[in-house]
């Protein structure tokens, strides 16, 4: 069987929440005995590798324009995957679904994994979101097999396209790497314990401003607030948050992976997520495997995880979260144990093999 996976920017080490499941995900279903093949936009690779853990990496140019990259990209990937002789395309995310009919008519099999509602996050206009919405209904209507990630994605398409059949498989986390690396700690000048960790892209809809302003109003009794993380495309939004984020002391890292986010969420006394927009933050799921006490919106997506309520903020309430800051800082630290059985990566891949056990020639 030979698998082409497309809607991802690339593995390894690109930031994003799609790129982060797929460079989880992947390497498992290779390691199958299932030929897969990611197909990567070129703009955002800063490797020059062929193969990784597995998986054959392929590179096409798109132009890096955040209105039309994914679409062309798309294009391109499922011309590639025909060249290929793909048995199944894989597309994720629901811009690059709208060329889901393409795949089709070209003879091949399509699961299309949805992440979320994107056309809800802020930063689209209405062309964007209009175009979106479309890719949602080409890929639920003409995909072979759909995965949802959450149960709040389900009932979106079983209440717009009557779609029942669609398969829940969340997202995963990987087994914490609990580490120590102190001259990170100085560089960042910041101290274990003595610090809340915010995690994610510096886009509107995870409202880090909220957070940033929310943490400005507290006496912080020598804890920082620390943003890791970045944005795709510097825009009016992230060029703001890191003006009033340095102007408040924040630590900024920029997008980090590896031992320095390890050590990040090993030492944290809490992990915030104030978006008003998720699918099934892997952010926070990852937060939770290292047992982080959390504070997040009380949107959908947050409150499926199904946490303790008083670690819920309604979102957008700047006065409620300061308050919840607030106290977490004049508690003394406690570590959480989550269960997160049904977010172990090893049983996702086995659940997404099967669905392209279907397949086999």
């Amino acid at each position: 069987m030979k698998l082409v996976v497309t809607g991802t920017r690339g593995i390894p080490n690109i930031m994003g929440g799609v790129e982060t499941h797929c460079e989880e995900l992947f390497p498992r279903i290779a390691a199958k005995g299932i030929d897969t093949t990611i197909i990567r936009r070129k703009s955002y690779v800063h490797d020059s590798l062929s193969e990784w853990k597995g998986v054959k990496l392929l590179d096409i140019d798109t132009p890096k324009k955040k209105s039309f990259e994914a679409i062309i990209h798309t294009f391109k990937a499922i011309l590639k995957a025909k060249a290929l002789k793909a048995d199944i395309v894989h597309i994720h995310a629901i811009g690059p679904a709208l060329l889901t009919p393409l795949a089709r008519l070209l003879g091949m099999k399509v699961v299309f994994t949805h992440h979320g509602p994107d056309y809800d996050r802020d930063k689209w206009g209405f062309a964007a979101k209009t175009m979106l919405k479309l890719g949602e209904r080409m890929g639920t209507m003409f995909a072979n097999d759909v995965i949802v990630i959450s149960n709040v994605i389900n009932d979106i398409l079983v209440r717009k396209y009557h779609r029942k059949d669609c398969h829940l498989i969340y997202n995963g986390v990987p087994e914490p790497e609990i580490c120590d690396y102190p001259e990170y700690f100085t560089e960042l000048g910041i101290e274990k314990g003595k610090y809340i960790l915010g995690m994610c892209r510096f886009v509107p809809e995870k409202n880090l401003h909220h957070l940033v302003e929310a943490f400005s109003k507290i006496d912080t009794k020598g804890c920082k607030l620390v943003l890791a993380g970045d944005t795709d495309f510097e825009d009016e939004y992230s060029k703001h948050l890191k003006k009033i984020a340095r102007e408040h002391g924040v630590v900024l890292t920029g997008f980090i992976k590896g031992k320095k986010l390890h050590s990040l969420l090993t030492h944290a006394r809490c992990f915030v997520l104030p978006s008003s927009h998720e699918g099934l933050p892997i952010a926070l799921l990852e937060a939770m495997s290292y047992h982080l006490p959390v504070i997040v919106s009380d949107i959908p997506a947050n409150l499926e995880v199904g946490l303790k309520k008083d670690v819920y903020f309604q979102v957008g309430n700047i006065k409620e979260l300061t308050d919840k800051l607030r106290k977490n800082i004049d508690q003394p630290y406690l570590p959480i144990n989550y269960d997160m059985s049904k977010y172990n990566w090893d049983n996702i891949a086995e659940q997404v093999s099967e669905i392209y056990q279907k397949y086999i020639k």
